[in-house]
C-alpha cells in the first residue's frame, strides 16, 4: 500500500510543530520535511492508515520520554484527548493497540532521525562554539536499568555479583557526543557481561563514524596503546589523563617545556580481542606528548608545542566534564536511569526514543543560542525541557498567526536559562540525604511472597 504524502506531511508538520516549528519553517534547517519523509519511505516502506501510524506512535513515544510519568496510558490518554480537539472519531483508552504500534516501529527509523538531528547540529555549530574551529566530541559510557524479566536477562544480564531473581538487568551505553552542542552523534549498547561487551569494545565501533580532523576528550581508561593507534587511522586527535597504572617519568624524552615531555610508547603484545590481521597494521610505536598541569598528567596526540600550550590543553580537556552531565540530562532528568519495557527489542527503542528526543532539545536550545547570540553550551537543558513541557500543548494547537509569537517567546526565554559559572567547582562523591531503612530483599520476590501468606496462615 502507497504511503499518502498528504497525510505523511500533515503528520510531520504537527509532530515538528510540537517543538516550536512555527510557520517560518525553522526546524526544516534541522530536521527538514524531506528527509523525514525519505527516512520514513527507506525504513517503514507501505503502511495501513490506523489509529496509531508511525509518526504519531513515534511522537506519542517521545512525549513519554520527556513526561515524568512516562507510562503508555498516558500517552493513550494525550492521543485521546487531540483526537478529541480535532472532531476526530474518540479511540479506546486501551493501552495494547499503543503498545502494538510500539512494537511495529522499526529500532532503525528512529535511529535514523536521531542521528540525523545530532549530525545536522553538529555541521550547523558556529566556528564559537568549536575550539579553534575544530569539533570536539565526548565519550563516556554508562549503565541503564531495566525490568526484570528472563527476555532482559537473557540479552542484558544482570551483575555477577548479584544473586538470581535479586538484581536488575543492565545494559552498557556509550555516547559519543558532540562539545559545541551536546547533541548525541552516535551510540552503542551491549550488555555489561560478557567478551566484547565493555566500554571500550563499545568505543571501537563507534570509531569509523568520527571524521578526519576531530579531536576527542576521554577519560584516562581509555588511555591505551591501540586506542591511540586506531584513532590516529582516523586522522582523529585524543586527548586524555596518563592511566594509574601506567608509570610516567617527565625525565625522560625529548623536551618541549617544564614538565611537558613528546614520548614514545612502544607496541604491545597483541589482545586477546585483536585479530592478527590489525595487530600487524598498528604501528610499531607512537609519539605521544605527556605534560603535567595543576597535579594531573594529560597524554595527547596534539604533539605541537608552539601552538597549543600546556594550560590549553588543561583547559580543554576540564571541558570533558560536560559528558557527565550531559549523561546525566538523560537519565536523571529525562528518565532513562531505569528503563520500563519488558523485551530487549523494546528496550533498545526506549533508548533510541529517548535519545532522539535528548537530540530534539538540543536543537530547541542551539536554535534559542544562535538567535540570542550566546553559545549553546552555557543554557540550562532542565531548563530548555521545562520550558518547552510548558509550552508544548499550546503550540501543536495553537492558529497559525500565534504560533510565530509563541515560538520566539519559547525561544527568547530558553536563551535566558543560562548555567551558573562556577570555576574549580569540587563536591563530595557522596549523599547527604539518608535513604529509608528498609529490609534489603535477598531472596527472589516471588519466595519472599510466600513466606509472608505461609506466616499468615499460621496466625489465621
Amino acid at each position: 500500500m502507497k504511503i499518502a504524502k498528504k497525510r505523511l506531511q500533515h503528520a510531520i508538520a504537527r509532530f515538528k510543530q510540537g517543538f516550536a516549528d512555527g510557520p517560518t519553517r525553522a526546524l526544516d534547517e534541522l530536521l527538514s520535511s524531506d528527509v523525514v519523509c525519505a527516512i520514513v519511505d527507506e525504513e517503514v516502506g507501505a503502511y495501513r492508515e490506523r489509529v496509531y501510524p508511525p509518526l504519531t506512535t513515534l511522537g506519542l513515544f517521545i512525549g513519554q520520554a520527556l513526561s515524568c510519568d512516562g507510562a503508555c496510558q498516558d500517552a493513550v490518554a494525550r492521543h485521546l484527548s487531540e483526537r478529541t480537539a480535532q472532531g476526530e472519531p474518540q479511540c479506546s483508552l486501551s493501552s495494547s493497540p499503543y503498545c502494538k504500534a510500539r512494537s511495529r516501529l522499526p529500532l532503525s527509523l528512529i535511529e535514523c532521525l536521531a542521528v540525523s538531528v545530532g549530525e545536522r547540529l553538529e555541521q550547523m555549530s558556529y566556528q564559537n562554539w568549536k575550539w579553534r574551529g575544530r569539533s570536539v566530541k565526548l565519550l563516556d559510557g554508562t549503565t541503564v536499568s531495566m525490568p526484570d524479566t528472563e527476555a532482559n536477562q537473557a540479552v542484558y544480564p544482570q551483575s555477577g555479583e548479584q544473586q538470581p531473581g535479586l538484581g536488575f538487568p543492565l545494559a552498557m551505553l556509550v555516547a559519543l557526543i558532540s562539545l559545541s552542542t551536546g547533541a548525541v552523534l552516535r551510540w552503542a549498547t551491549g550488555p555489561c557481561r560478557g567478551k566484547g561487551s565493555g566500554e571500550q569494545a563499545l568505543f571501537r565501533t563507534l570509531m569509523p563514524h568520527l571524521s578526519a580532523g576531530d579531536i576527542i576528550l576521554v577519560d584516562r581508561f581509555h588511555c591505551t596503546y591501540f586506542t591511540v593507534a586506531m584513532l590516529s587511522e582516523h586522522g582523529v586527535d585524543l586527548l586524555t589523563r596518563q592511566h594509574q597504572r601506567r608509570g610516567t617519568d617527565l625525565r625522560q624524552g625529548q623536551r618541549l617545556g617544564q614538565r611537558d615531555r613528546l614520548v614514545t610508547w612502544i607496541r604491545p603484545q597483541r589482545p586477546q580481542w585483536m585479530d592478527a590481521a590489525t595487530y600487524a597494521r598498528m604501528p610499531q610505536q607512537l609519539s605521544l606528548r605527556q605534560t603535567e598541569v595543576a597535579g594531573r598528567i594529560l597524554v595527547t596526540t596534539l604533539t605541537d608545542a608552539r601552538s597549543v600550550a600546556p594550560l590549553d590543553l588543561d583547559t580543554l580537556y576540564r571541558q570533558r566534564w560536560q559528558v557527565e552531565v550531559d549523561l546525566r540530562s538523560m537519565k536523571a532528568v529525562m528518565g532513562m536511569d531505569i528503563l520500563r519495557a519488558k523485551s530487549p527489542s523494546m528496550i533498545d527503542k526506549e533508548i533510541a526514543v529517548h535519545l532522539l528526543a535528548y537530540n530534539l532539545v538540543r536543537g530547541l536550545m542551539a536554535r534559542a543560542a544562535a538567535g540570542a547570540d550566546v553559545i549553546a553550551r552555557t543554557l540550562s537543558f532542565k531548563g530548555a525541557l521545562q520550558l518547552l513541557l510548558a509550552f508544548q500543548q499550546q503550540l501543536r494547537w495553537a492558529g497559525r498567526k500565534s504560533v510565530d509569537v509563541m515560538c520566539a517567546h519559547l525561544l527568547g526565554a530558553i536563551s535566558t536559562m543560562k548555567l551558573p559559572i562556577r570555576p574549580g567547582r569540587i563536591e563530595p562523591h557522596a549523599i547527604k540525604r539518608r535513604p529509608k531503612p528498609h529490609a534489603l530483599l535477598t531472596v527472589p520476590r516471588q519466595i519472599a511472597r510466600a513466606r509472608i501468606i505461609r506466616a499468615r496462615g499460621a496466625y489465621a
